[in-house]
């Protein structure tokens, strides 16, 4: 296939194939994994109910009654219980398989234990929990109930997942219209990924899709003479949107507002700004408005512009002195290669336990940590000698992105005295959680693809989407040899 400035219909097709198989292969996993895992998912179905109900939390309440009876009922142990812990070296089957005068007393005491904990994540912007929750709502409605009506909200990820491969794809067309080879490596980057957040009810998963969608307006922001009003209102609407995703938003939004600073310059120099100034005027409206509001409700329900400080005290951190800061491990070699290291290696696969053991390969962690890093430190040598400039800034943008992010977290981890918290910890005081990058994830993976075209330059286009096979091959191979003991478990969708 040639490459073209606009997609023919074989390319189309070939995309619709790649978003498919995202869904299937999200599907596939998603059923595999049993409800709720270790990466806060009661907590995040419980905002879910919530919102279902009307009901926007006011303060760090425990879970709700209606949530609490499903989170009981269909959590399995196998997360973070061994088999060790119980008698005959297995774990208590799943409690619709058992007598009933067995299982009724199993649940009062499941309930009362996990009634003793406060949903930490109250304070979290509403978006997805609203769009998940008339999800929730729609799959009630239709006649669904228990584990059935779990995994519709969970198969919401599939649509999900649909939306970020075609973001990805159309992103990739504006930033390299003539290379065919990193317009379709994105997509079938994020139809194999096997980040596990994918599999999960949490609010990481819509990011890529809110700030996929900005960025994408955002380049084509870049490209107008002289912006139009409704591109930019809604372009601000989406970074508005960002924000009310989640709080990690903060970082690529500042990105984005720098992006923006520089195309108003930009405009400016070329004696186009006053022109500009009505689009430039509606997207900060449509972007600030959200904002602020949340802001507001947060200062008055929560007692801070953020909802996050009642959050922090709760789990005990402490601001650190100022003075101390550069005492941080991370300013240590091995203290930035575990930093980076770390959150590459759960970018890609994720933060799940399984019998309390990470839910990963060393060899597949170490992997995918070199190939992150070797392709972004290409990834900047092939911005550097790029003679597009047009074409340069859009990938600096990208690049912005994920720098604001690893910026950011790196500045959490410095700040606070982690104290007693599991994690982060006073052993590990560093933010290494890859799913609070996948905002970012479009940018990130344009970075990668085209680092991986820059790589791979010397050799036929061919030749280029064989690799890429083999390397989404491994990707599959690798995922299916970490999770495959997932499979039979007796709590998943399988076993229904």
């Amino acid at each position: 296939m040639a490459a073209t400035t606009h997609p023919d219909r074989s390319e189309i097709k070939l995309v619709v194939l790649i978003s498919l198989l995202a869904a299937l292969h999200v599907f596939v996993f998603t059923a595999a994994f049993p409800f709720f895992n270790s990466v806060d998912e009661p907590l995040h179905f419980d905002l879910v109910v919530r919102y279902s109900q009307g009901q926007v939390p006011r303060q760090l309440d425990p879970i709700t009654p209606e949530a609490l009876r499903y989170v009981a009922l269909f959590s399995s142990l196998a997360y973070l219980a061994t088999d060790a812990q119980y008698p005959g070296g297995k774990l208590p089957p799943p409690p619709w398989t058992q007598p009933v005068e067995k299982v009724i007393p199993q649940m009062l005491g499941r309930e009362r234990d996990w009634g003793i904990y406060t949903n930490t994540e109250t304070g979290q912007p509403p978006l997805y929990y609203s769009v998940a929750g008339a999800w929730w709502l729609t799959g009630s409605l239709a006649g669904m109930d228990g584990e059935c009506l779990l995994y519709w909200l969970r198969f919401l990820n599939l649509l999900i997942v649909i939306g970020v491969a075609w973001l990805g794809w159309l992103a990739a067309r504006k930033i390299f219209p003539e290379n065919i080879f990193v317009r379709l490596a994105v997509p079938a980057l994020v139809a194999f990924m096997p980040q596990t957040a994918f599999y999960s009810i949490n609010s990481d998963i819509a990011m890529p899709l809110v700030f996929g969608g900005a960025f994408l307006l955002l380049l084509k922001f870049w490209e107008a003479e002289i912006p139009a009003v409704r591109p930019a209102a809604a372009t601000g609407l989406l970074l508005g949107a960002t924000f009310l995703t989640k709080l990690n938003s903060l970082p690529l939004l500042a990105a984005a507002a720098g992006f923006i600073a520089v195309k108003m310059f930009r405009l400016h120099r070329g004696g186009k700004l006053h022109s500009s100034l009505p689009a430039l005027a509606a997207m900060s409206v449509c972007a600030l408005l959200p904002m602020l509001a949340w802001m507001a409700w947060c200062h008055t329900i929560f007692g801070d512009l953020t909802g996050s400080a009642a959050k922090i005290h709760m789990l005990g951190w402490t601001n650190r002195p100022v003075t101390e800061w550069l005492h941080h491990p991370l300013f240590s070699l091995h203290g930035l290669w575990v930093f980076l290291g770390d959150t590459f290696a759960t970018f890609w696969q994720g933060e799940f336990l399984w019998r309390r053991q990470p839910l990963a390969l060393p060899v597949l962690d170490w992997f995918y940590k070199v190939l992150t890093l070797g392709l972004l430190a290409l990834a900047l040598v092939a911005v550097w000698k790029r003679r597009a400039s047009e074409q340069r800034a859009r990938l600096i943008f990208a690049f912005g992105c994920l720098a604001a992010t690893l910026v950011f977290f790196a500045l959490l981890s410095v700040k606070y005295d982690f104290q007693d918290c599991f994690y982060p910890s006073r052993a590990h005081p560093f933010f290494t959680s890859g799913r609070l990058y996948l905002g970012g994830l479009v940018p990130i993976l344009i970075l990668l693809a085209s680092s991986l075209d820059f790589a791979l330059q010397k050799i036929s286009l061919k030749s280029k989407f064989i690799l890429l096979a083999a390397l989404l091959l491994f990707m599959l191979a690798g995922e299916t040899a970490v999770d495959w003991r997932v499979f039979p478990c007796e709590f998943n969708w399988y076993h229904l």
